[in-house]
């Protein structure tokens, strides 16, 4: 049997505590999360339009199959993770999809982590209040 000539892009995408595992290839533009389709895995409309956007911005929609696997984290999180994913894979095919990606900031790591609760306080800010009697 013949090998076909696809190309496979694969790259790791973060954001908050989830990480994603993306594999692209050349196909119909399905996505698929986990092992379910995305919009069955995400199911809030806003995450479903935030993982479309980098193929709209590189101009490449219907073009790639994405596969991810993504541990760690909520529904936001994911999709966050998904998304960098995916544009570090455009990113690694064409260098010109590079500049276009990065100027419109999917390129960069989101690096907004939840704050630590402190000792001696109910959380990461918040204080008890203060009693001067």
């Amino acid at each position: 049997m013949a090998k076909k000539n696809t190309v496979e892009l694969a790259a790791t995408g973060r954001r908050k505590s989830s990480v994603a595992r993306v594999r692209m290839t050349e196909g119909s533009g399905t996505i698929t999360v986990n092992g379910l389709e995305s919009d069955n895995y995400f199911q809030n409309t806003l995450l479903r339009e935030l993982l479309k956007k980098p193929f709209i911005t590189a101009d490449v929609v219907g073009k790639f199959d994405v596969i991810a696997s993504v541990k760690g984290g909520g529904k936001s999180g994911q999709c966050g993770a998904v998304v960098h994913g995916v544009s570090r894979a455009l990113a690694g095919s064409d260098e010109e999809l590079r500049d276009i990606l990065k100027k419109a900031g999917f390129l960069t790591r989101d690096a907004r982590e939840k704050e630590r609760k402190k000792p001696g306080q109910p959380g990461a800010r918040k204080r008890f209040q203060f009693s001067k009697r």
